[in-house]
């Protein structure tokens, strides 16, 4: 398991054999099809993480995180893909041991990048992949815009450890970071004592997990050496539920 920088394998692949597969830019946007003008499509999107509003929700006392949220439902039959009435995100403590238990109502990401073709494109082609590697007649998906900056000194991308997220499939997709260092991605196997760790470094890295057999987590971001104020790590992360979303 988890031998992701040797043998070269296909996503479906990888995420059918080791539970994860880490793709590189040009290996994302080969893998979902996404053609060569989505690129830039998907870059006019990325100031939108400058806008994001504070999380009024971290239970450690932080104020380190910004965030939107918003959720979509995928008919894999018909190809559609419906932006859901906006609605809180929700986890059982037994996922999220910190922010589990409660709901969490949190500013929807804006309508104009909801709608946008960058955005739907993605998300639609990554639930086409994963019904590939597990058959789903629809996937309820919640999108997260996150930003985790260092104003305070420290940033925590997940304040709550090591955890699976209780959904089927999990993607972690790097948006941009500057001024930082730190931000270490570890994925482990949820039975085993296997793992791997690197950083994600480059816009459109993307990490695609089996949230079944692995669980992940990300360490805390620092101000880099040479950096005078605050940086940032901004990440999209979507999750794809066959079974609906999680509520109380």
């Amino acid at each position: 398991m988890f031998n992701i920088a040797t043998v070269p394998k296909s996503a479906r692949q990888a995420l059918s054999q080791d539970g994860l597969s880490l793709l590189n830019p040009a290996e994302l946007t080969a893998t979902l099809e996404l053609g060569n003008a989505w690129v830039p499509a998907w870059n006019a999107l990325v100031p939108s993480w400058d806008r994001l509003p504070p999380d009024a929700h971290l239970k450690d006392g932080g104020h380190y995180r910004k965030r939107r949220h918003s959720c979509f439902v995928q008919e894999m039959a018909s190809g559609t893909l419906v932006q859901t009435p906006h609605r809180a995100h929700w986890q059982p403590t037994d996922y999220n041991a910190l922010h589990g238990g409660f709901e969490r109502w949190f500013e929807p990401v804006e309508p104009a990048v909801a709608t946008a073709t960058a955005w739907t494109d993605l998300i639609a082609a990554l639930g086409r992949l994963f019904a590939q590697v597990q058959p789903a007649e629809r996937w309820h998906i919640e999108a997260h815009q996150f930003r985790i900056d260092t104003a305070g000194g420290v940033g925590r991308p997940t304040p709550e450890g090591a955890h699976r997220d209780g959904v089927d499939f999990v993607v972690v997709m790097m948006v941009g970071r500057h001024g930082v260092k730190g931000g270490e991605t570890r994925v482990f196997d949820a039975n085993g004592p296997h793992g791997v760790r690197f950083v994600m470094r480059e816009p459109l890295t993307a990490l695609l997990l089996d949230d079944a057999r692995v669980i992940h987590e990300t360490t805390p971001i620092l101000p880099a050496d040479d950096q005078s104020g605050a940086g940032f790590r901004d990440t999209l992360v979507l999750t794809y539920r066959a079974a609906g979303f999680q509520s109380p």
